[in-house]
């Protein structure tokens, strides 16, 4: 069972009232197959996502990958820019620059989305659907398919439907999860011997099910129930909103196309409009004077003339290419994700009777009301307003990070120790303390160390003498203070990182030393 957010209308007029009600038992669904302008558009964005998709996990920068989403190292690469834990404060800024912008983006142009970028509907209606469509059948063909009985021939066309269907999820899984570990361990992985990569092959064989199930079987409950962006955009939207949408002033009253049996009488004509807006009134009366003024006929009775409907001949063909089910007639539903073949089937039709395209169309309830072009609304203004001034700091920061991110500690559990040997000021006392270098460049750098105090000396415990390129280096050292400048128990000090003669980056620290 699932919920399913509809537009109920009266019979005798356009949708006025939105109500939720229980969806009955899934019914599989038998999108028809239409081809408009707005389908070739979709394909031509699909097919250049889809091979930025594949392609992207080879696609190299300096030397590393120009995407990587590695959650098991923490280390994350995006457009050539590492980003590792150090930067979580720019990972969160991002994050929420991100949600502004989809709340920004699902104001103005609602689920658009959807309908043209998100992975789920790209592979399902432009790879799965028509590799189904090429093996099954059109429409009819499929459902008939489906309702007679397991004869060879259905068998063979199930096995091979499925058996590309496993084939390309094999494909689609691999691909994710060179993004997460990279091409190089997808490779050994790939090229070892199994046994030593169990866990890696479980992951693909998991991820593989996953999206099998998805496109063979789940399909548009994923959109429907599943995907959080639907509630979300049903909170979002507003009467400015743009998205697919029928005209129904336009459209309304539904019939099928006749000259005959048309009542002619202006007061029976319009009563269905008692209480509507009133740009919906003047509308339909205006095409209802013109009618019956062609017509020369005044009182009620039958004339040979156009028919006095709106421009919909409830042909229903908007229902029959819908991916998800719906009638978009109904009004604005959560179900709806834009993918505009209900505008393309339309058009179609709108042709066919030489009728004005438009009747179902990209464009804002507002705009259907009140004919007026959209605009910009104070709401919009503000979500841009904060996205730029997030955007702006988030850049700033970036640019402003260090090339070279360090953590000194002292090591845990240690207290201080004097030395045996003396310095030039006497007897020394020493700290050990723990390093971590995290160069988030695409270049190893060599690298030094040294202590901004007077009469203090490092000693490296593991040498350290460079950071490797995109990597996290570890080390350890003692440093030494001649026990007379002690001057209290916690002494703090400053440890410059320095690269080939230039600072990169700076790290305080707490020296303890005995206090007479």
């Amino acid at each position: 069972m699932n919920s399913q957010l509809n537009v109920q209308a009266p019979d005798d007029g356009p949708i006025r009232q939105l109500t939720t009600k229980p969806a009955d038992n899934r019914q599989w669904l038998y999108p028809r197959v239409v081809k408009g302008r707005y389908y070739r558009w979709r394909t031509v964005v699909a097919w250049v996502l889809l091979t930025a998709l594949f392609a992207g996990p080879f696609l190299r920068y300096d030397g590393q990958p120009l995407f990587l989403f590695n959650v098991l190292e923490r280390k994350f690469i995006f457009f050539g820019v590492t980003f590792w834990p150090q930067d979580f404060y720019l990972v969160a800024i991002g994050l929420l620059a991100f949600i502004v912008f989809v709340a920004l983006f699902t104001v103005i142009y609602g689920r658009v989305f959807c309908g043209w970028a998100c992975p789920q509907t790209i592979f399902l209606e432009m790879v799965f659907r028509r590799i189904e469509i090429w093996i099954e059948g059109d429409q009819n063909s499929r459902k008939r398919l489906d309702a007679a009985p397991w004869t060879t021939e259905k068998i063979g066309k199930k096995i091979l439907k499925h058996s590309l269907f496993f084939l390309i999820s094999f494909a689609i899984s691999n691909t994710f999860l060179a993004y997460i570990i990279g091409t190089d361990a997808l490779l050994a992985i790939m090229t070892d011997n199994p046994v030593n990569h169990l866990v890696g092959l479980a992951s693909i064989l998991i991820f593989t099910g996953v999206f099998y199930g998805v496109f063979a079987h789940v399909r548009e409950i994923v959109c429907t129930t599943i995907c959080p962006y639907g509630r979300l955009q049903s909170v979002l939207l507003d009467k400015q909103s743009v998205m697919v949408t029928y005209d129904a002033i336009r459209g309304e009253p539904r019939g099928k196309i006749k000259k005959h049996n048309i009542r002619t009488d202006r007061q029976t004509q319009t009563n269905h409009l008692t209480g509507r807006p009133v740009a919906e009134r003047t509308t339909v009366a205006a095409r209802l004077d013109k009618a019956f003024l062609e017509s020369g006929v005044t009182d009620a009775g039958t004339v040979e003339t156009a028919p006095v409907v709106g421009d919909c001949i409830d042909c229903k063909l908007c229902v029959q290419v819908c991916p998800t089910g719906i009638d978009i007639r109904n009004g604005v539903q959560m179900e709806c994700v834009n993918c505009t073949l209900c505008i393309d089937a339309c058009d179609s039709i709108m042709d066919k009777i030489e009728r004005p395209r438009g009747l179902i169309r990209y464009d804002s309830l507002e705009g259907i009301q009140t004919r007026r072009p959209w605009r910009m609304t104070p709401r919009m203004i503000g979500y841009s307003v904060v996205l730029v001034l997030l955007m702006s700091v988030w850049v700033f920061l970036l640019v402003g990070r260090s090339d070279l991110d360090t953590t000194i500690l002292r090591a845990p559990g240690q207290l201080y120790q004097r030395e045996a040997e003396r310095g030039p000021m006497g007897a020394m006392v020493s700290n050990l303390y723990l390093v971590e270098l995290v160069n988030k460049t695409h270049r190893t750098k060599p690298v030094s160390f040294r202590v901004n105090f007077p009469g203090a000396t490092l000693r490296m415990v593991q040498p350290l003498t460079e950071a490797p390129a995109d990597e996290l280096t570890k080390g350890m050292f003692f440093i030494l203070l001649p026990e007379k400048a002690i001057r209290q128990s916690s002494t703090k000090l400053t440890v410059e990182v320095v690269s080939e003669g230039t600072v990169l980056d700076e790290v305080e620290t707490t020296f303890l030393g005995p206090v007479e």
